[in-house]
Protein backbone atom coordinates (compact mmCIF):
# COMPACT_ATOMS: atom_id res chain seq x y z
CA UNK A 1 0.00 0.00 0.00
CA UNK A 2 1.07 3.67 -0.84
CA UNK A 3 0.47 5.40 2.37
CA UNK A 4 0.34 8.73 0.58
CA UNK A 5 -2.36 7.49 -2.24
CA UNK A 6 -4.01 5.58 0.52
CA UNK A 7 -4.04 8.92 2.88
CA UNK A 8 -5.90 11.07 0.42
CA UNK A 9 -8.02 8.59 -1.26
CA UNK A 10 -9.27 7.72 2.75
CA UNK A 11 -9.98 11.37 3.08
CA UNK A 12 -11.65 12.32 0.17
CA UNK A 13 -14.23 9.56 0.84
CA UNK A 14 -14.99 10.78 3.94
CA UNK A 15 -15.13 14.20 2.67
CA UNK A 16 -17.97 12.71 0.33
CA UNK A 17 -19.88 10.88 2.71
CA UNK A 18 -20.18 14.11 5.24
CA UNK A 19 -21.23 16.29 2.15
CA UNK A 20 -23.86 13.49 1.54
CA UNK A 21 -24.74 13.28 5.37
CA UNK A 22 -25.25 17.13 5.50
CA UNK A 23 -27.81 17.12 2.33
CA UNK A 24 -29.49 13.94 3.86
CA UNK A 25 -29.89 15.97 6.88
CA UNK A 26 -30.80 19.12 5.34
CA UNK A 27 -28.39 21.27 7.26
CA UNK A 28 -30.04 24.45 5.18
CA UNK A 29 -27.54 27.17 6.61
CA UNK A 30 -24.66 25.51 5.65
CA UNK A 31 -25.74 24.33 1.92
CA UNK A 32 -26.87 27.88 1.49
CA UNK A 33 -23.01 29.08 1.96
CA UNK A 34 -21.89 26.25 -0.71
CA UNK A 35 -24.18 27.30 -2.86
CA UNK A 36 -23.49 30.68 -2.90
CA UNK A 37 -19.42 30.07 -2.79
CA UNK A 38 -19.98 27.28 -5.85
CA UNK A 39 -18.04 24.78 -3.57
CA UNK A 40 -17.78 23.18 -0.33
CA UNK A 41 -14.44 24.77 1.73
CA UNK A 42 -13.06 23.10 5.18
CA UNK A 43 -15.29 25.67 7.27
CA UNK A 44 -18.36 24.09 6.04
CA UNK A 45 -17.34 20.30 5.95
CA UNK A 46 -16.21 21.54 9.55
CA UNK A 47 -19.58 22.85 10.49
CA UNK A 48 -21.54 20.18 9.00
CA UNK A 49 -19.41 17.87 11.18
CA UNK A 50 -19.96 19.28 14.12
CA UNK A 51 -23.63 19.87 13.44
CA UNK A 52 -23.92 16.15 12.06
CA UNK A 53 -21.88 14.76 15.80
CA UNK A 54 -24.18 16.88 17.22
CA UNK A 55 -27.36 14.82 15.65
CA UNK A 56 -26.24 11.04 15.10
CA UNK A 57 -23.16 11.01 17.31
CA UNK A 58 -19.65 12.24 18.10
CA UNK A 59 -17.88 9.13 16.05
CA UNK A 60 -18.92 11.84 13.66
CA UNK A 61 -15.94 13.92 14.59
CA UNK A 62 -13.73 10.86 15.08
CA UNK A 63 -14.30 9.40 11.67
CA UNK A 64 -13.79 13.26 10.60
CA UNK A 65 -10.48 14.04 12.68
CA UNK A 66 -8.97 11.07 11.66
CA UNK A 67 -9.45 11.83 8.07
CA UNK A 68 -8.26 15.07 8.65
CA UNK A 69 -5.10 13.74 9.93
CA UNK A 70 -4.68 11.44 6.57
CA UNK A 71 -5.38 14.29 4.85
CA UNK A 72 -2.88 16.45 6.07
CA UNK A 73 0.20 14.27 7.86
CA UNK A 74 -0.46 11.62 5.24
CA UNK A 75 -1.02 12.98 1.99
CA UNK A 76 0.35 16.54 2.32
CA UNK A 77 2.93 16.35 4.48
CA UNK A 78 3.74 12.31 3.74
CA UNK A 79 5.04 11.59 7.68
CA UNK A 80 2.01 8.77 7.90
CA UNK A 81 3.41 4.44 7.78
CA UNK A 82 1.08 2.13 6.55
CA UNK A 83 0.17 1.39 10.04
CA UNK A 84 -0.86 5.13 10.65
CA UNK A 85 -3.22 5.03 7.75
CA UNK A 86 -4.42 1.61 8.57
CA UNK A 87 -5.52 2.73 12.20
CA UNK A 88 -6.98 5.65 10.78
CA UNK A 89 -8.45 4.45 8.29
CA UNK A 90 -11.25 1.94 10.54
CA UNK A 91 -12.38 5.17 12.08
CA UNK A 92 -13.07 6.20 7.70
CA UNK A 93 -14.65 2.89 6.95
CA UNK A 94 -16.80 3.30 10.33
CA UNK A 95 -18.34 6.88 8.70
CA UNK A 96 -18.84 4.98 5.09
CA UNK A 97 -20.85 2.11 6.72
CA UNK A 98 -22.60 4.25 8.62
CA UNK A 99 -23.41 6.96 6.03
CA UNK A 100 -24.35 4.51 3.66
CA UNK A 101 -27.00 2.65 6.45
CA UNK A 102 -28.56 6.32 7.26
CA UNK A 103 -29.06 7.51 3.91
CA UNK A 104 -29.78 4.08 2.71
Amino acid sequence: MDPVQASEKLYKACDEAIKALAIHHGLSEILARVEERGRWTVTELEKAVETLSDRIGEWVLASWDAAWALHVWGFHEARLDNEAVRRRAERVRRLIAESGRIIG
